[in-house]
Order: C-alpha cells, then structure tokens, then sequence
C-alpha cells in the first residue's frame, strides 16, 4: 500500500522508517545535523512549498530519503494502513 505525503508524491509503506513531527524534533541539534546532512547529499525531498510540518524518512532501493510534507504526523498515521 502506499502513502500519500502530498503534492504528488506517494511512498511505499514497507519503505517508511518513520513519520517525524518537524516542531518537535527540530529542537534537537542531532535532528538538525541529520536534515543538514541529507540535504548536502541531494536526499531531501520537498513535498510543497507550503509550512512544512513533518517529514518522513525513507528507505528506497537501500538509499535514504527524507520527504518534508505540509501534512501533519497525525494525519500521515491515519492514511497509513501500517504505520
């Protein structure tokens, strides 16, 4: 099954590491360093220009991405069948 992040983007869910709230986990410098270092290496991906609110990490084809999404966490969770 796949899960909806927003604009046109969908995602395995057997490929979901996890579903992060961008408020909260920002605050913490390892979190920062983290989104810093994906960004450098081309592996984040903006869903929408609008105010991000989360962002889901990924594996694909043993790669790391990390999608940033203007949906809450809460309503990922609720699309999601497994998460």
């Amino acid at each position: 099954m796949y899960l909806f992040l927003g604009g046109d983007v969908s995602v395995w869910e057997n490929d979901v590491i996890g579903v992060f709230d961008m408020d909260n986990t920002t605050v913490a410098k390892a979190t920062r360093e983290f989104l810093s270092r994906n960004q450098k290496e081309g592996s984040v991906i903006n869903v929408t220009y609008d105010l991000p609110k989360s962002f889901c990490l990924t594996t694909e084809n043993g790669k790391e991405k990390v999608y940033i999404s203007q949906l809450a966490p809460a309503t990922l969770k609720k699309r999601g069948g497994t998460l």
